[in-house]
């Protein structure tokens, strides 16, 4: 199926497909081994009712969101031989109104395994969320979400246009996987790309142009202190796809005065595609989870280069990672055995930004003792955590304000773990959205079991 990470594609005659009734494009291509199902090139007048649904859902409806969206051709419509969703503000400051468009194939065109793609061009602008997704046909058939499963294809935050998204939701407590893309040239705001995913039995892949960036397959439903209901549930039942422009929330933050409500806050999308195999084998298991709990350096500690005394790639996922989201700017540099992280942007939220380092091994009924020394080129504050990525986020060490000086400190803390055992806890020091852009230097991060 795949070869070297590109996914092998054929190009399909406009005589050997029909969709619906509809003559598939000459330039069709379709993953090998699958057949078209359906798809929508948008070529009509207007949106489709027989393939689409309008949504309509009130402001702070989830994730505290910002906007309503309205079924209105005025937020989603056909133009140009694309779908454009369009949020839109109305008014200023505190009085403000946003609204945007939700389309979705609910009870429409459902299916039950297949790949999905759609080629589009996401807006720019603090605040946006765009996304092109998937939920259960019968949302309540394994229980409400998180335990009914969701599929995301494409999320790319309006302020940060280089980096895709896909994710999947699922179980009680709610759990989710995550891998992410991110161009080398280019910007998903400037040009169309194809956003796909390919699922199949006990197994779910992401792909963006073609490449192959993620995979999941270890996912459970049930509710908690029940028995899991047979795996591969709750990805073993039909699902459709979304469409949707949001704006604000808890993940991209609020717009701010940079954000422009024009043609760049729109998301256009040329078109949208269903493929399927003839057959599918269900009979599949659970891969059984082992546990990789990274070994401790010979002091105990389980932070690695925790002196800074080598020079990493802090782009990587080895060892220390500098990350910007949400209008942070700045920049990390390893030296003389301490990292120095200057900041241009304190950005909208705390975690604008992030210096972290994953794989943390947090053991069940465990204590653990957290420290680090670090100082400011002014006084400011920045917070610590120990978080879990694959664990909704969940706070192994909540986010602790610390004050730092000119001076060098050292700051201790006891951790006591008791939560399940996890292999990827992830220590994290939060410098955005604080008041201060002022630099940060920090050594000697220490994480070891008593």
């Amino acid at each position: 199926m795949k070869k070297t990470g590109l996914l092998i594609l054929t190009v399909i005659s406009v005589s050997a497909l029909t969709a619906c009734g509809k003559t598939a494009p000459a330039d069709m291509v379709i993953p090998e081994g699958y057949h078209l199902v359906w798809s929508d090139e948008f070529d009509g007048k207007k949106l489709n009712e027989k393939d689409w649904n309008y949504e309509v859902h009130e402001k702070g409806w989830v994730n505290h969101e910002l906007q309503e969206y309205v079924a209105s051709p005025d937020y989603a419509y056909v133009k140009d031989g694309e779908l454009v969703i369009r949020p839109v503000k109305e008014g200023e400051g505190s009085s403000a109104v946003y609204k945007s468009g939700r389309v979705n194939t609910q009870n429409k065109h459902d299916l039950k395994y297949g790949y999905f793609e759609a080629r589009l061009k996401v807006p720019r602008g603090k605040g946006f969320l765009p996304a092109f997704w998937m939920m259960p046909q019968d949302e309540e058939y394994y229980g409400q979400w998180p335990k009914c499963g969701e599929i995301d294809i494409m999320e790319v935050l309006g302020d940060s246009t280089k980096v895709n998204y896909g994710t999947v939701h699922f179980g009680e407590p709610h759990k989710q996987v995550q891998g992410s893309y991110s161009l080398a040239d280019g910007d998903f705001a400037d040009e169309y790309h194809v956003f796909a995913v390919e699922w199949e039995p006990g197994k779910i892949t992401w792909y963006c142009d073609g490449k192959e960036y993620h995979s999941a397959d270890d996912w459970f439903s049930a509710v908690e202190g029940e028995e899991e209901k047979p795996y591969p549930a709750p990805f073993n039942q039909p699902f459709h796809v979304i469409l949707n422009v949001a704006v604000g929330g808890d993940w991209p933050g609020d717009p701010d005065e940079t954000t422009v409500f024009d043609d760049r806050a729109c998301m256009y999308v040329d078109y949208v595609r269903m493929f399927q195999k003839d057959s599918y084998d269900e009979n599949v298991k659970k891969p059984e989870k082992v546990l990789e709990l990274r070994e401790a350096a010979s002091d105990g500690n389980l932070v690695y280069n925790s002196d800074f005394g080598e020079k990493e790639d802090l782009t990587d996922d080895e060892n220390w990672k500098f990350l910007l989201f949400n209008g942070g700017e700045g920049e990390a540099k390893i030296g003389d055995h301490e990292i120095i992280i200057t900041s241009t942007n304190e950005g909208t939220e705390e975690y604008s930004v992030q210096l972290v380092q994953p794989k943390m091994p947090m053991e069940e009924g465990c204590s653990y003792e957290f420290s680090f020394e670090a100082k400011a080129d002014e006084p400011r504050t920045i917070k610590p955590a120990i978080t879990a990525p694959d664990v909704d986020w969940i706070r192994y060490f909540p986010d602790t304000p610390v004050d730092l000086t000119n001076d060098w400190q050292t700051f201790t803390f006891d951790v006591n773990m008791d939560k399940k055992t996890d292999d990827n806890g992830r220590v994290e020091f939060n410098m955005g959205k604080q008041g201060s852009t002022a630099t940060v230097h920090i050594r000697n991060v220490k994480l070891i079991k008593k």
